[in-house]
């Protein structure tokens, strides 16, 4: 049986993941959507904390926390008055009978997936991973996948300049 204070713990941040996540579609101020969402992203990288995945707790909190949310602030912070620029559309039906179908296809993946079957080979895996992630994650990257490594480096180069072209004077 785990540990009753680490149930708790887990139990106490799920509750806030699912409820600072509702408060990101709920709230109507963006900035208060923006602050909800930096919780949500906290509240998943205590839950990674507590599953021992410590490389993505800091990943979550460097990457999500300390880039995306501060980006989505400066967003909602740089854009001018929008309710009075805004247009209503007729797109509310359409949206539903989409997001219904979505609703339809992940219900019908979720009921038909084989949750107890596990792999043999999935034991010796996870074993595998124990050992050290970090240091094998760091090597795969550089070794394996420095294609895709020098690609998203690229990618954030091009993002930083985009952000420095909108934010200076003209």
């Amino acid at each position: 049986m785990p540990n009753l204070y680490q149930e708790v713990i887990f139990w106490a941040l799920f509750a806030i993941t699912v409820f600072s996540a509702l408060l990101v579609v709920g709230q109507r101020d963006m900035f208060r959507s923006a602050l909800a969402l930096i919780v949500t992203f906290l509240a998943i990288a205590g839950i990674f904390a507590q599953m021992n995945a410590e490389f993505l707790a800091v990943a979550q909190v460097l990457i999500y926390v300390g880039a995306v949310s501060v980006l989505v602030i400066f967003a909602v912070m740089f854009t001018k008055d929008m309710p009075h620029s805004t247009r209503s559309t007729n797109l509310q039906p359409v949206s539903i009978v989409v997001v219904g179908l979505l609703f339809i296809a992940l219900s019908w993946a979720i009921f038909q997936s084989q949750w107890n079957e596990m792999p043999a080979e999935l034991p010796v895996f996870v074993e595998s991973t124990l050992v050290d992630s970090s240091s094998q994650l760091g090597t795969a990257i550089i070794r394996d996948y420095v294609m895709a490594f020098e690609t998203v480096g690229v990618l954030l180069l091009a993002a930083v300049v985009g952000a420095l072209a909108l934010v200076r004077d003209k």
